[in-house]
């Protein structure tokens, strides 16, 4: 049954009210350096000795060594191809050290003080831009395999992540983002990563509220490819791949380019037949300001064949779907995958059918659209395909990841309305140049891929996932309140840091604490629905 979008409006905003909310009137993160936080009255937390009854689950890292300076392995260190940027226009920049692995014992409560877990781990700081915060997150990667909280359907994984949600003050977007995503995905056997907030201490310090979710690889329980064997060389696999503008900082083998038909220009999807422009993916010449953009591959393979395999195939899936939405021409692989030829007896559609999995594509769209992410020109943007005996040999995109930028935190799609994920989107800092996302722009015009789109959104906002995501806004903001006041004790409010305060959306700017960061994403997610339900509800 379609529920009408100005009720939905009602209930997430009332639901936010409720809690006692106040009013208010990723990826490559910017260009200026580092400033570090202003002064905070008390930014030292809660004390080993404080007490207090838990609102969330504990997680505890104890590290092995027990050095004065141990600590320093969570606050110091920066992506050495981040530090290296930042060096390039920061004169007597001091190149601080690289994330490296801590070994560690890691335990987790519940509220009642109750051990859920105690298990040897490395523990190291991990991510992008986002390690040049004060609050870095963090990855653990377990001796044995664990679940944790009984995420993941309960499943056992050596591999878990901890994110700080440093710049989103609602502490709230990246779980918002990922259980909607689990709800579109789901249904289709597809993965998205699972989560829930955790406080953290680290050898007995406060360490503040995370997002415990998990890491994006493959695996059974998540991106469910054929894993090779180690120095298995043959191409029958499965490759886990990442559109990624830092794909040049990986070793040759696990990095490649794609051409995109010779960068052939996309028409836009604004709402307005494109608008009479045409944008490319990649710069057109040295000269332009815009940032080349490649391809890392993320699972495990051992040989140049390999690597020139999956280079090949992602070129020429690419030009089976330029060449079906701007040529009306269908291609198909020969039976080798070396090349294409065409393909009269099929039709367009069915040529693109054979090579992509168009329901995870229309889905990927939908949760890039929805939340008007602002990494998707950038990275963060997963895809796989899976060549063993069980694979079906189609480009999948699952896995979206990557959601602290979005959903009304930077000015993107600001008041909730406007054509995004498919369109002209400028640069992190939106001044620089503009680009597109050429995977999500490319099918845009085609009535039976707009036909895909319609029926997932139909089906994900009918099943009142909108409702649910309202109401874990609201418990979350309420239930939590006290854990996301000790974090602000911590790390104080974003709006305190001039480095963070330089990326968000107006509105962002004034939030100062959690539960007005909860009020406006609530809104805003309001409003997002109803414009996307107004042009995709069928």
């Amino acid at each position: 049954m379609k529920l009408n979008t100005k009720v939905l409006t009602l209930c997430l905003t009332a639901a936010l009210l409720v809690t006692g909310c106040k009013g208010s009137g990723s990826s490559q993160q910017g260009t200026t350096s580092p400033k570090g936080t202003s002064a905070v009255t008390d930014t030292t937390g809660p004390s080993a000795e404080e007490e207090y009854k838990p609102v969330m689950p504990v997680l505890s890292i104890e590290t092995a060594n027990q050095s004065a300076d141990v600590m320093k392995f969570v606050t110091e260190p920066v992506a050495p191809h981040v530090s290296a940027q930042i060096a390039t226009w920061t004169p007597g920049y001091v190149m601080p050290p690289a994330p490296s692995y801590e070994a560690c014992t890691v335990k987790l409560s519940d509220t009642d003080g109750k051990e859920l877990l105690s298990a040897g781990a490395q523990v190291k700081v991990r991510g992008n831009w986002t390690t040049t915060y004060e609050k870095k997150p963090l990855r653990i990667k377990f001796d044995e395999k664990q679940n944790l909280l009984g995420l993941n359907s309960g499943n056992e994984l050596k591999n878990w992540l901890l994110l700080a949600e440093y710049k989103d003050a609602s502490m709230l977007r990246d779980k918002t983002a990922l259980q909607l995503a689990r709800e579109l995905y789901g249904d289709s056997g597809l993965y998205a990563a699972d989560s829930e907030l955790v406080e953290v201490r680290i050898n007995g310090e406060y360490w503040g509220v995370y997002l415990l979710t998990e890491q994006q690889e493959v695996s059974s329980k998540r991106v469910s490819i054929t894993k090779p064997e180690q120095d298995y060389t043959g191409t029958d696999i499965g490759y886990f791949l990442e559109f990624d503008g830092y794909f040049y900082n990986e070793d040759p083998l696990h990095q490649f380019h794609v051409d995109y038909e010779n960068n052939a220009p996309l028409k836009p999807y604004d709402g307005n037949d494109g608008s009479g422009r045409t944008i490319t993916c990649l710069p057109e010449s040295e000269y332009e300001p815009k940032n080349d953009i490649g391809f890392t591959i993320k699972s495990d393979i051992y040989s140049q064949e390999q690597h020139d395999f999956i280079a090949s195939y992602v070129n020429n899936v690419y030009r089976i779907l330029y060449a079906a939405a701007y040529e009306d021409k269908a291609y198909q692989f020969r039976s080798d995958y070396s090349s294409i030829e065409e393909a009269p007896s099929l039709t367009p559609q069915e040529a693109v059918s054979k090579v992509v999995n168009v329901r995870s594509l229309a889905d990927a769209y939908i949760i890039a659209e929805l939340t008007c992410d602002a990494d998707i020109y950038w990275s963060s943007f997963f895809m796989d395909v899976d060549f063993g005996a069980d694979g079906d040999k189609k480009l999948t995109f699952e896995a979206p990841w990557d959601f602290d930028s979005a959903l009304g935190n930077k000015d993107r799609c600001a008041d909730g309305t406007g054509f995004y994920a498919g369109s002209i989107v400028p640069d992190v800092n939106g001044d620089t140049y503009e680009t597109v996302n050429p995977w999500l722009a490319v099918l845009m015009y085609e009535d039976w891929f707009q036909s895909e789109i319609r029926t997932e959104w139909t089906r994900l906002y009918d099943s009142g996932a909108f409702q649910r995501a309202a109401e874990m806004i609201s418990s979350d903001s309420e239930k939590y309140a006290e854990a996301f006041r000790r974090n602000q004790k911590k790390w104080g409010a974003n709006i305190l840091n001039q480095s963070v305060k330089n990326e968000l959306s107006p509105r962002s700017k004034r939030v100062t604490e959690e539960k007005e960061g909860a009020e406006h994403l609530a809104e805003w997610l309001s409003a997002r629905a109803e414009f996307m339900n107004e042009h995709w509800h069928s």
